[in-house]
């Protein structure tokens, strides 16, 4: 069964606590999972997490939950609505403040999977400072990767529904009627961001940001490259496997 972390005390930072205690595991793992959009991330977070025991921690999912969660005043979370509210990018070192804000996280002995953070080489030299401090180190980076073109055909075949959000694909997972949501009957549509010119754009750009992150991380011996072509059980063999090899799972 999966198991579905309490992050409480991740996505609303400050002194929120988990309201359930994180399960007695064998090893606590400090991960940090990398990967384009549409390469399967989340999925393989989630088996990782079953798979580990370690706590799949999404600044993303922090940004988001931060909508309509009030942050303290002069918090890094204060500082990073204030920017979203502006239309604007939050900066490195909020995000990092935002980070540090949630030490008992990095700390805790469910251990933890980063997600979205670092994105970029000033990041990973940041939290890499920052793990110092509080004496924790990173066990492995895992970059999951696919060509160019399997990423621009897995993105650009997503369809919405408008009305009750369901997902489909249009080659994987189509919908029984060609255009119609199966669940409402509405008219399935594409997000702008989801055809193929503007997933090019969103990849080459991730593509440009993380090349020197995964040199980063090569060069401490800790990127795992894990090829992301094939179903999400295979995909995570690949991943245990790829952690056997290093000597981290016995």
């Amino acid at each position: 069964m999966p198991q579905h972390r309490d992050r409480t005390a991740w996505l609303h930072g400050g002194e929120a606590v988990c309201l359930q205690p994180p399960p007695v595991v064998r090893r606590t793992w400090r991960l940090v999972l990398l990967g384009p959009p549409g390469v399967g991330k989340g999925t393989q977070g989630e088996l990782l997490c079953n798979s580990l025991g370690a706590c799949p921690l999404s600044t993303g999912d922090v940004f988001r939950a931060a909508k309509g969660h009030p942050a303290a005043p002069g918090s890094a979370m204060a500082r990073a609505q204030a920017a979203m509210q502006n239309g604007e990018l939050v900066s490195d070192d909020t995000v990092l403040a935002m980070v540090r804000e949630r030490d008992h996280c990095l700390l805790c002995r469910g251990g933890f999977m980063l997600d979205g953070f670092p994105r970029t080489l000033a990041q990973a030299t940041a939290l890499d400072a920052h793990l110092e401090t509080v004496q924790v180190r990173l066990d492995a980076v895992i970059s999951y990767e696919l060509p160019l073109d399997q990423i621009v055909t897995r993105i650009s075949g997503r369809l919405v529904c408008p009305k009750c959000k369901a997902v489909f694909h249009a080659t994987t997972h189509p919908p029984r009627r060609p255009g119609i949501c199966d669940q409402c009957g509405a008219a399935l549509t594409q997000r702008p961001d989801d055809r193929p010119e503007a997933v090019r754009v969103r990849l080459e750009a991730y593509e440009s940001a993380t090349q020197p992150l995964a040199a980063y991380y090569d060069r401490q011996n800790l990127l795992v490259r894990i090829m992301a072509d094939g179903a999400p059980m295979d995909i995570l063999a690949h991943t245990l496997d790829a952690l056997v090899a290093r000597g981290l799972i016995s």
